[in-house]
């Protein structure tokens, strides 16, 4: 197995396993250490263990929803820095404005989403990701066959 130690360490907090699971395959993929958190409590207890690289948060789960992750995370000095990018069913506009305005999450993106989307959000967030990663913003330019 390879050494996971350098790799870029992401938290998945979502309340669908499934989702994870998506998300997991698509960013160990690309080289990225990923551990999955079901729940907001789950999530939040990860993120103090692990200190990750990166959060990908979803907002509406059960326990506790993602903005009420994201502010304990932002009030504790240990842990605010660590980029979030929302990840969410929740694709109103005035919701996008709030989590990116209002709130200053790094980054949202919407469910369903593609892995292309998902990385070129990585990778903007994250300018120290794997070239791999920079590289599917290269890839998003060149593709001829892409319909809008």
């Amino acid at each position: 197995m390879a050494d996971n130690s350098k790799a870029i360490k992401v938290v998945c907090i979502e309340d669908d396993p499934e989702m994870i699971e998506l998300v997991k395959l698509i960013l160990t993929r690309r080289g990225y250490d990923v551990i999955g958190a079901v729940g907001g409590e789950e999530g939040l207890e990860a993120i103090e263990h692990i200190q990750p690289d990166l959060v990908l948060l979803d907002l509406m789960m059960p326990d506790m929803d993602g903005w009420e992750v994201y502010q304990q995370m932002k009030a504790n000095e240990q842990i605010m820095h660590i980029p979030v990018i929302v990840v969410t069913a929740k694709a109103q506009s005035i919701d996008k404005v709030l989590g990116l305005h209002i709130a200053k999450v790094d980054d949202y993106i919407t469910k369903p989403f593609g892995p292309t989307e998902l990385l070129s959000s990585v990778a903007r967030v994250l300018p120290h990701a794997p070239t791999a990663t920079q590289e599917i913003l290269a890839e998003e330019t060149e593709k001829p066959g892409d319909v809008t």
